[in-house]
């Protein structure tokens, strides 16, 4: 039996979902057995009149609106110093991530190092940005080139290398994240961030201007060679860990201590001194408007399952009063 072109009553539909850009013409374009295109296999041209058939304009449209949504500002913003708010995103929840990447946040943390998210979900997590606003980062669990291959290809504009100690480590986390002749990260064309090849030759020339690297000061050595770390060209944002920071100046959570504030001043110095962004983890929304006064501009605050946390603890607290 002959094929034909979709049902009047299902391209009618359409139509009222988004108007015909050419008068006269379909939504659906007809699968047209008088105009084969014998350049191609049969199995490829049959999956490409499937495609065509059942994907409406207004779903074109919209692919092509996320196809030329790649943002390129964000990484030159942090790096000219304005002031960017996120958040850690660690229960590994698709709809915490839409939520905040919805929110107005200007970049969002999803953290495989210490989180509960990992490489399966990873691709979920990332989709559920599209389109929100939020810049999505991805803390990779330590430093290891696979890693940044596979961030990056599922989406991911940004990554967070955590426990960087030294320039030549800061060095193997650009080098990892950067196309030839930049860097070593490997070539392929299909994947999520070119657009699935849609846009792969500007993201292999030009994704260099998009990607954010992040490396953690966490430790007394990193910030010992802050200056040196800062120094890497390609590294984007020197990130106090203030946990593992405290615990190895051996002062646990003791956030107030002088080593403790002497050791972020040497890091914001070190980061403005190369012309590179200072950026920390603030633990509750007060310490905001500090942060940014003590020199920070890529601030994190909180976390979704810390957020959840604070909410579910203050209902009981209210509902303690009525509670018989």
């Amino acid at each position: 039996m002959p094929r034909t072109s979709p049902s009047p009553a299902i391209d009618g539909a359409l139509r009222a979902v988004h108007p015909v850009p050419h008068p006269g013409r379909s939504l659906i374009r007809p699968w047209c057995p008088d105009q084969p295109d014998l350049s191609r296999e049969p199995t490829l041209r049959f999956v490409e009149n499937a495609l065509a058939m059942f994907t409406p304009y207004w779903q074109k449209k919209s692919i092509m609106e996320s196809v030329n949504s790649i943002n390129f500002q964000f990484r030159r913003e942090v790096l000219e110093g304005r002031t960017r708010i996120g958040t850690f995103l660690n229960t590994g929840s698709a709809v915490a991530v839409e939520l905040a990447a919805q929110s107005g946040l200007d970049w969002i943390l999803i953290d495989l190092e210490h989180g509960m998210g990992d490489w399966d979900r990873l691709p979920s997590l990332l989709m559920a940005t599209t389109d929100r606003g939020a810049v999505p980062v991805v803390r990779l669990p330590q430093l290891r080139q696979e890693y940044f291959k596979r961030a990056f290809d599922m989406g991911a504009l940004g990554v967070m290398v955590p426990y960087v100690e030294t320039a030549q480590q800061a060095a193997d986390a650009v080098r990892f994240s950067r196309y030839p002749p930049r860097g070593v990260r490997g070539v392929a064309k299909f994947n999520r961030a070119a657009r699935f090849g849609t846009r792969f030759p500007e993201w292999l020339e030009r994704s260099h201007e998009a990607t954010l690297v992040v490396v953690q000061i966490e430790t007394a050595r990193g910030v010992e060679n802050a200056e040196a770390i800062a120094a890497v060209e390609g590294v984007d944002v020197l990130f106090v860990g203030p946990m593992d920071l405290t615990v190895s100046l051996g002062i646990p959570q003791q956030f107030g201590h002088p080593d403790f504030l002497a050791a972020k001043s040497q890091v914001v110095g070190a980061a403005r001194k190369a012309g590179k962004a200072p950026g920390i983890l603030g633990l509750d929304l007060e310490q905001i408007p500090q942060l940014a006064a003590e020199g920070f501009n890529f601030l994190a605050v909180g976390s979704d399952g810390g957020y959840l946390s604070q909410a579910f603890a203050n209902l009981v607290q209210r509902g303690s009063a009525v509670r018989d």
